[in-house]
């Protein structure tokens, strides 16, 4: 049986609410808020009727404190006060529905019915949501992997909250999907999502494009702009690539952040905005913070709470399932239904991905292009998946990947000499004979090399046998 809380300082109109629901409901009374706080915990009702006139903290009081505490119970109020002030006050912090006193007992009564049936479907929602979740689906992505799983089931934990969120992770593993899909299962998915890509936006338009601007702040501002906080007022801002945002920007961030305002280039009035900020980088903040190109203070601020995706070649078990269902999607805007031979997903499997989840999306569609029939073949797939070869070495574009950006020599050299000789094997498609002989080396001592720097053809052990 459900249990109902009514918290009122009126005898009558507590003995009045309860002979009406008591049938069906078991009822449970306060006469203030100082004494329905322990009763929430004690009885844990499922819903609360909530008058807004109480002696000492009132009901508008009451209700602004349990949502400050995370407390999501739905609650009727109910009233004398016939105000529409009252009303859209009590709505705006979280009640659930608004009755004023003199109505019918039937009209309670499904309020009330309403309200609860309201609320078990919500929470068989959410138990549904959580059961997708660990069963390797978060709304768009895909993955049954452990890590997968744990990313998913952290972000489904955290969704529903006001928490800044902090998602790490190479290029193409998901990043903005996850904040999107973090967006859609919270309080505020039926308001505004604003996206900015921070490593797309040169540095002198970034302020006016985050925080906008007034009408002749600048040559060409013609007129007043606002900028995306203000845009996403209510709702979520998600910052892409904030590692590459500039330290004077970052400092404004910080101060929107903690003071919720914004003021705008040119202006002298500080803007309120209530956001919630998802922020993603693919950049080593630490280490960022370390070369002074990032704030500390502000990654404090952003990572509340931090998710990380693995890149695709840490998580190969989710290949297939991916695969299968970028074939699938990409089949039905063409008009096919395709499979992945097994030649082909072996081939997928073997490849280490470095533009992740995004490359492989790509590299299936291509392939479904240029497949001659319903069957994706292994010769179907792009020449990089299958030698080994990454057309753009990962990192290549900040020298990360040959070692140039390390500051200890040792270092630096062990990064050059992996990145040379993966890409000379893979080129010899993974023949230690033939890349032995083009490089310079002895083939024993080439393996012996290998063995040292713990390198692995994709898929397979330490590369020590020739292949035809």
């Amino acid at each position: 049986m459900k249990t109902i809380l009514i918290v009122d300082d009126e005898p009558a109109s507590r003995y009045a609410l309860r002979r009406a629901l008591e049938g069906r409901y078991r009822i449970v009374e306060a006469d203030s808020a100082t004494a329905a706080r322990p009763l929430l915990p004690a009885e844990k009702p499922d819903l609360l009727l909530l008058d807004v006139v109480l002696p000492g903290e009132d009901g508008l009081a009451f209700l602004r404190w349990l949502r400050e505490e995370g407390n999501e119970l739905p609650v009727l109020m109910v009233s004398a006060l016939d105000t529409a002030k009252t009303a859209v006050e009590a709505l705006q912090l979280g009640a659930a529905d608004y009755l004023v006193k003199g109505f019918e007992l039937e009209e309670l009564r499904q309020r009330v019915a309403n309200l609860l049936k309201l609320v078990g479907l919500e929470r068989e929602n959410e138990s549904l949501r959580r059961q997708v979740a660990s069963d390797g689906q978060f709304g768009q992505m895909l993955g049954r992997s452990a890590a997968m799983r744990k990313a998913f089931e952290m972000a489904d934990r955290v969704a529903p909250t006001d928490s800044t969120v902090l998602i790490l992770g190479e290029s193409g593993t998901g990043k903005d999907l996850l904040a999107q899909e973090i967006h859609a299962r919270s309080q505020r998915a039926g308001r505004a999502y604003v996206a900015v890509n921070c490593a797309a936006l040169p540095e002198t338009l970034i302020e006016s494009e985050l925080f906008g601007y007034e009408r002749g702040a600048f040559t060409g501002a013609a007129q007043q702009k606002k900028g995306r906080f203000e845009q996403a007022h209510g709702g979520t801002l998600f910052l892409d690539e904030i590692g590459d945002m500039n330290p004077v920007t970052q400092s404004k961030v910080l101060r929107a952040l903690e003071n919720r305002t914004v003021e705008r280039l040119g202006g002298t009035q500080s803007i309120p905005v209530d956001v919630r900020v998802i922020s993603a980088t693919h950049r080593n903040l630490p280490l960022a913070i370390r070369d002074g190109s990032f704030r500390e203070d502000l990654f404090y601020r952003l990572r509340v709470v931090t998710l990380e995706l693995p890149p695709l070649r840490a998580h190969k078990e989710d290949i297939a399932v991916l695969g299968e269902s970028f074939a699938r999607m990409h089949g039905a805007r063409l008009g096919r239904t395709p499979q992945l031979s097994k030649s082909a997903l072996r081939a997928l499997e073997r490849y280490d991905w470095p533009g992740n989840v995004r490359e492989l999306k790509n590299a299936i569609e291509r392939a479904l292009v240029l497949s001659r029939g319903d069957e994706i073949m292994e010769s179907d797939l792009p020449e990089e998946v299958l030698h080994g070869v990454p057309m753009v070495p990962k990192g290549a574009a900040e020298g990360e990947e040959y070692g140039l950006r390390e500051k200890d020599f040792r270092e630096a050299k062990r990064k050059f000499e992996v990145a040379y000789l993966k890409r000379q094997l893979g080129a010899h498609r993974w023949n230690i004979s033939r890349t032995a002989a083009t490089i310079g080396l002895h083939r024993q001592s080439l393996q012996e090399r290998l063995r040292e720097l713990g390198i692995r053809r994709p898929g397979q052990e330490i590369a020590e046998e020739d292949e035809a």
